[in-house]
C-alpha cells in the first residue's frame, strides 16, 4: 500500500483513511500499472490536503495484479486488503474507498470490509448482465454511502451500466446518489475542478460525519431516478468557498 501521499502533523490522530483504487484490464497477470497508479495521485494529493487538518490520510493502493481476472475479482481482493492494512497501521478508523474505472468497481465489491463506510465509484467499468455469473452484487453496499459519478461522453465504460447498478443499489441502500458530468468522458478532465470539488464534499463528509453540500443532500434523499441522473453543475465547488 505504501506511505500515505500527504504527511500530516504528528499530533494530530488518524480520525479517516481514503483508499484510492486506479484501474486496472478485465485480464491480465501483470504486476500493477505504474501509469494507472500516477494518474490516481492527484486525486489522493488533493483529498488527502483537504483533510490533513482532521487527520485523513489517503494512500493509492497498488494492485499485486493489474487485472480484474473473471471470478477472483483480483482488485477487490487488494482493496480488501489495504482496508485489512489500514486497521493495522491506525486502528479502528473508517475507510472510504475511491475508485476510477475497474477501480470502481473494485471499490463497490470490497464495500462489505467492515471497515469500510463509504465509496465513491468515478465511472465505473461495469460489465453487462451476465446470466451465467448473475448481476452485479449490490447487498454488500447497505449501510454504506455511496456516490457513482460517470460523464455522459464516456466512451470507454457505459453510464447507463452505472445507472442501472445505482436503480438497483438504491432498493438495498437509501444512502446512494448518482452524479452525471454532462458531455465529459471517461478521465472527467473536461469539468476537473467540479468533478474534484464534489469528489471531496462527499468523502470528506462521509469520514468526518460533515454536513453535504446541498446538491449532495438533495440527491441522497431523492427518490430515483432523480437523485440517480442529477447533473453536476459548472462552477460547483466555487459556491463552497467562504
Amino acid at each position: 500500500m505504501g506511505r500515505a501521499v500527504v504527511a500530516r502533523a504528528v499530533d494530530i490522530a488518524v480520525g479517516g483513511a481514503i483508499l484510492v483504487l486506479p484501474s486496472g484490464e478485465p485480464v491480465s497477470s501483470r504486476g500493477a500499472s505504474l501509469l494507472a497508479h500516477a494518474r490516481m495521485l492527484p486525486l489522493a494529493r488533493s483529498l488527502a490536503a483537504a483533510g490533513a487538518a482532521d487527520g485523513v490520510v489517503a494512500h493509492v493502493v497498488r494492485y499485486a495484479r493489474r487485472g480484474w481476472n473473471g471470478t477472483e475479482a483480483s482488485l477487490a481482493s487488494d482493496a480488501r486488503w489495504a482496508a485489512e492494512e489500514i486497521g493495522r497501521r491506525y486502528g479502528d478508523v473508517p475507510v472510504c474507498l475511491v475508485g476510477h474505472g475497474m477501480g470502481g468497481r473494485a471499490a463497490l465489491h470490497a464495500a462489505d470490509h467492515p471497515a469500510v463506510t463509504s465509496v465513491l465509484a468515478l465511472a465505473p467499468w461495469l460489465p453487462e448482465d451476465d446470466r451465467a455469473a448473475g448481476p452485479e452484487p449490490v447487498r454488500q453496499l447497505r449501510g454504506r454511502r455511496v456516490l457513482i459519478m460517470h460523464g455522459t461522453n464516456d466512451a470507454r465504460t457505459d453510464p447507463e451500466l452505472s445507472f442501472r447498478l445505482a436503480e438497483r443499489a438504491k432498493k438495498a441502500s437509501r444512502d446512494i446518489c448518482r452524479f452525471e458530468v454532462h458531455s465529459d468522458g471517461h478521465a472527467l478532465r473536461q469539468h476537473h475542478a467540479e468533478v474534484l470539488a464534489l469528489a471531496g464534499d462527499f468523502v470528506l463528509g462521509s469520514l468526518l460525519e460533515r454536513a453535504y453540500s446541498r446538491p449532495v443532500a438533495d440527491a441522497l434523499a431523492a427518490p430515483p431516478p432523480l437523485g440517480l441522473r442529477m447533473p453536476l453543475a459548472a462552477g460547483f465547488g466555487r459556491s463552497l468557498r467562504p
